[in-house]
């Protein structure tokens, strides 16, 4: 039997959880039996999402149109758009919690929704701001962008409750209600995710039988135009880019499975639910024993909606995890946010990862923005009596064995070690769609117990895990990645790196690989085009007090030994420190070569990362002997500058 969540110290030693805040509302009894991991069964979920609907209700304009929370500063769309993403996200939230219980309601949220779809619609508006005599209209889909994304969460909202809300709302509403919905059903303005959400509102439309020529043909082009973003093994790129992240489960997965699967549509889900399941293979191992998912990429703040595919996997018979894991994934990341912070004491879900963090946020995040969390709790469609709440909790992948391999074309590698739980993930092909540089993407590795370093108000920045050319005393930022090659247990990616300012450097290049093996990471990075005498850095994992115990070693290049800085604060609290090393670049066509062992580690007392692997150079081949007698071989030939994928670093055991 497993030690009880969150107290198995093998897990929480060093990130020991939070005490659990004061909730405005009751969780029912832990039930050890049958969920011997955390606790938590379905009772706990309706529980948590009766209390998230009760603790927004007062913040409900006069006849519940708007749902405008507080918060420290409106999105970039305006209070209005903000108070209408408060409305259709918790209104998904309810749906999801009443379509689950077959249309049991016994605290009447679709009823305060109701007179929020009559009052949001009857007269409809252009305008940003809330007034006193206007506080309950929606902002038009035409006129606001943002709408469009809202409108998916009510318009799957109204498809999951339609005998018990749709068709119990008059003509005339339902009228005005398709009037603001249709124009969400034309081409997307922004060319990524977005298109899922006039995908979504055809659905309903579809299903609904209202204008359902126009309907279908959103459907297609949604679907159209995503099939030209899967790069294969279940991933979708996020656009026309290389952005992987959490938007390839909780949307690029979530909108066009779970359309198919509320449409009983076997040819769709053949398709979908295989990429489904091909993608949670890896995306699952991507979640820490004690219930983190990784802090990777953008709109971190929704939290627990990464636990969405996981459960749609389950929902719709697509996936590699027994019900028990399913469950005990959900419900311990669930838990681990609960446990931490991430819900106040009005029962609110703020902005940021456990409490408000502001330097995660992006500028379209208002104070509702939390709430896409609701996906999270897509499991309860499957009804109480299936294994997926039924059967006991089984482990996660992370803790049974442990890992290190790519995850498919993304040019991401996994690392996870099962003595602490704890997931690593390297980055050598994931970038933002922003040109600047995006501490949530342009780092060379990601953990579920630290977070990226980000600029201060005053001061040098120092970015954790980052390798940079020192020029002008400012270490260059990571241009875009591209990936070069991977193997079974190591990645490896080239970029050119730019100034601080953003200005290119022409003529540098950086060719970097990372080979994993337990807790252990070889770091290489091979640097051509820059004036001999370059001094060049490396960083290592940014950790609080209370954290992981990190470390970092020179191998070859460098020329001083690691040393300790304060880096501030990072999603995991304040007063992280982050280890450094530095040398020079030295004359020769073949650039000069730099190699780091690095390690991360939640185990007590951990042995000195330079004893965990023997390493020999032969010009840019590194040899490797590891603590435990298995060999490896990296080599670094430069690539030409933008080509990827052909023959490149190689390890071999």
């Amino acid at each position: 039997m497993p030690e009880p969540y969150p107290e198995r110290p093998r897990h929480s030693r060093h990130h020991p959880p939070r005490p659990s805040p004061s909730l405005p509302f009751p969780l029912p009894p832990e039930d050890r039996r049958r969920s011997p991991y955390t606790g938590w069964t379905r009772a706990h979920w309706e529980a948590m999402a009766d209390g998230l609907l009760h603790a927004t209700a007062p913040h409900a304009s006069p006849r519940h149109g708007l749902i405008a929370l507080p918060g420290a500063r409106p999105s970039s769309s305006g209070p209005r758009s903000d108070g209408l993403e408060g409305f259709a996200r918790t209104f998904l939230l309810a749906a999801l919690r009443v379509a689950g219980s077959n249309g049991h309601d016994p605290h009447a949220h679709l009823a305060r929704y109701a007179e929020g779809l009559a009052a949001g619609t009857e007269k409809p508006t252009t305008a940003r701001e809330l007034t006193p005599a206007d506080p309950d209209s929606w902002p038009r889909i035409d006129a606001v962008r943002q709408a469009r994304v809202e409108a998916a969460s009510l318009a799957l909202g109204l498809r999951l409750t339609r005998p018990w809300l749709w068709d119990t709302l008059d003509d005339g509403v339902r009228a005005r209600v398709v009037d603001w919905l249709l124009p969400a059903l034309g081409p997307s303005p922004v060319d990524n995710n977005w298109w899922l959400f006039g995908l979504t509102v055809g659905g309903f439309l579809r299903a609904a039988g209202i204008e359902t020529v126009r309907a279908q043909a959103a459907i297609d082009r949604a679907l159209t135009r995503i099939e030209d973003w899967y790069r294969g093994d279940g991933w979708y790129s996020d656009g026309d880019n290389r952005a992987f992240d959490h938007y390839n489960a909780w949307a690029m997965h979530f909108y066009p499975v779970l359309h198919a699967h509320l449409g009983a549509d076997r040819t769709l889900l053949a398709t979908y639910g295989a990429r489904l399941r091909a993608q949670l293979d890896g995306y699952t191992r991507l979640f820490d024993a004690n219930g983190a998912p990784l802090p990777f990429g953008r709109s971190l703040t929704y939290r627990f909606a990464a636990t969405a595919a996981p459960w749609l996997g389950a929902l719709t018979g697509h996936t590699p995890l027994t019900p028990g894991a399913t469950r005990r994934l959900a419900s311990g990341t669930l838990r681990h946010f609960l446990d931490r912070g991430a819900v106040t004491e009005d029962g609110l879900l703020p902005l940021g990862w456990y409490g408000p963090y502001a330097p995660m946020l992006q500028s379209y995040s208002g104070p509702a923005s939390p709430y896409w969390a609701a996906k999270g709790f897509v499991g309860l469609l499957l009804p109480a009596g299936h294994p997926a709440w039924t059967d006991p909790e089984a482990p996660l992948p992370a803790e049974t064995a442990d890992a290190a391999h790519p995850l498919g074309p993304t040019g991401l590698l996994l690392q996870s070690t099962a003595s602490d739980g704890l997931v690593r993930l390297h980055n050598h092909g994931s970038n933002s769609t922003r040109a600047a540089p995006d501490p949530c993407y342009d780092r060379f590795a990601y953990s579920t117990r630290t977070g990226p370093t980000t600029p201060a108000a005053e001061g040098p920045h120092l970015p954790d895990n980052h390798f940079g050319l020192l020029i002008d005393g400012r270490p260059t930022t990571r241009g875009p990645a591209t990936p070069h090659a991977a193997g079974p247990d190591w990645a490896s990616s080239g970029h050119t790196p730019r100034h601080a300012d953003g200005s290119d450097l022409p003529g540098l290049r950086i060719l970097s690989a990372t080979l994993a093996h337990g807790r252990a990471e070889l770091r290489a990075h091979l640097v051509t085009g820059a004036t001999p005498g370059t001094r060049v850095r490396q960083t290592g994992w940014a950790t609080t007090p209370d954290g992981p115990t990190a470390q970092l070693h020179p191998v070859h290049g460098y020329d001083t030994p690691p040393r300790r800085t304060p880096t501030g604060s990072t999603l995991f609290g304040p007063g992280t420190e982050t280890a450094l090393l530095e040398g020079r670049t030295t004359p020769g066509p073949g650039g000069t070569l730099f190699v780091a062992l690095a390690s991360l580690t939640g185990d007590p007392d951990p042995a000195p990362v330079h004893t965990l692997a023997t390493t020999r150079l032969a010009g840019h081949d590194i040899h490797v002997t590891w603590h435990d007698g298995t060999t490896a071989r990296l080599a670094l030939p430069h690539p030409p500058t933008g080509d990827a994928g052909r023959e490149g670093p190689g390890s071999r055991r």
